[in-house]
């Protein structure tokens, strides 16, 4: 078993025990350690941290820190959010048909234009039922003269009996005709007027026979127009299509096409920042690659994915050298209005008591003070922090070792922002 690991996680734990729930009988004991050496040492004696400002009040001490007098400037509020490249466009050609392809298969990469033949299928019996529908469309065709000479024929019958009935009726005004011829007569007319329209019925029915007929020849040429797969847009062919001799049925896969001119950078932003991003605002990213795009926000969800609570965002970045491929990592920064905010080294930031992350500051009467902030983000030259006034001095070294209400005596850095 070896020892000392364990020695070692021990001296760890004791040491970060002391800095931090013992802070203040350390400091005490580090001030009396060097006040001690002050005194024995007669070359090089070291300067106390702690001094005693009052001599009838033991407990009234300052401890030199050191600090930089920040002023707030406008920053860019970007939203960084991780997420992939995906094709502005992609499909997969299916079959409409049933059959077995007679074309030769393209292969996977292939630059492909909008209407290319992709794939065809053998048509069997299809040109067949094409000149059959033809025919009967014909034959349909002919029945309208046919239907429209009898309609003729039975106007010129109804005409005529109209004629019998009126002459009936005044021979038997006159006497010179019996009620019998007069009732035939006008049983003729009815005979007529159901003759003619029969006849106009048949006209009718001899349209609708045509009107049937052109549909069947549609869907037959429709039916033979599937037989050619054809690409929807340019791009490039990602999967081979569909194999010589393939039986393809309805929704069988002939190839998927997808087009990378345009790429889209996908990410998803939590709904505590989404009102920062507008549809039209610049973004970059970083891919996995390392190289840097930028485009615009051409997209923000307005529905809230149920299960993550996030909105999915696209930015639409140019790719006319197909170089960007689908699927890809990327780190993207959207841009959004500026905000007042402070850039530090990160080294400044600690913690309080309760676990809130933030600064020591001085305040005006020289008393160490907590200060919650805010981190935006992370950059070379330190972290942007929000939360604190326009002009603040921070203690960026020896926050570790002072707390709320102590005073301190200030060494300022040379103002660096």
């Amino acid at each position: 078993m070896r020892i000392f690991p364990i020695i070692t996680a021990i001296l760890v734990s004791a040491v970060l025990y002391a800095v931090t729930i013992e802070r203040d009988r350390l400091v005490q004991f580090a001030q009396r350690f060097s006040s001690s050496e002050a005194v024995a040492g007669s070359e090089n004696p070291v300067e106390p941290v702690v001094e005693v400002q009052n001599q009838a009040d033991p407990d009234a001490r300052v401890v030199h820190i050191v600090a930089r007098r920040s002023l707030a400037q406008i920053v860019d509020n970007a939203v960084q959010l991780r997420g992939r490249t995906e094709a502005i466009r992609q499909v997969n050609v299916q079959s409409e048909t049933d059959g077995l392809i007679i074309s030769e298969p393209l292969r996977a990469g292939s630059v492909i234009a909008a209407g290319q033949l992709l794939c065809e299928i053998d048509p069997g019996t299809r040109n067949a039922a094409l000149a059959e529908a033809e025919a009967a469309l014909g034959e349909a065709r002919t029945r309208v003269p046919e239907a429209q000479s009898r309609v003729a024929e039975a106007r010129a019958l109804l005409a005529e009996a109209v004629i019998n009935d009126n002459a009936a009726s005044r021979l038997n005004e006159t006497g010179f005709a019996s009620e019998t011829r007069v009732a035939a007569t006008a049983a003729a007319v009815s005979t007529a007027q159901a003759s003619l329209e029969s006849a106009t019925a048949g006209v009718e029915g001899a349209h609708s026979g045509i009107q049937a007929a052109e549909a069947t020849v549609f869907r037959a040429n429709e039916e033979i127009a599937r037989l050619q797969i054809r690409a929807p847009f340019n791009g490039l062919l990602e999967i081979d299509t569909a194999e010589l001799g393939a039986l393809m049925q309805t929704g069988s896969l002939c190839g998927t096409v997808i087009q990378l001119n345009q790429i889209k950078l996908v990410g998803f932003v939590p709904e505590i920042q989404v009102d920062k991003i507008e549809i039209g605002a610049p973004a970059g990213a970083r891919l996995a690659t390392g190289r840097e795009v930028q485009g615009v926000v051409t997209f923000l969800s307005r529905s809230a994915d149920p299960q993550t609570r996030t909105f999915r965002v696209e930015v639409t970045v140019e790719n006319q050298d197909l170089t960007i491929r689908d699927g890809q990592t990327a780190d993207i920064l959207i841009s959004s209005d500026g905000i007042l905010a402070h850039i530090l080294p990160s080294s400044a930031m600690t913690l309080n008591d309760d676990g809130d992350l933030g600064l020591r500051v001085v305040d005006a009467d020289q008393i160490a003070r907590f200060a919650p902030v805010t981190l935006l983000r992370d950059t070379a030259t330190g972290v942007v922090l929000a939360g604190l006034p326009q002009e603040v001095d921070v203690i960026t070294v020896g926050q570790e070792f002072v707390s709320d209400g102590v005073r301190v005596d200030v060494t300022y850095e040379e103002l660096t922002q």
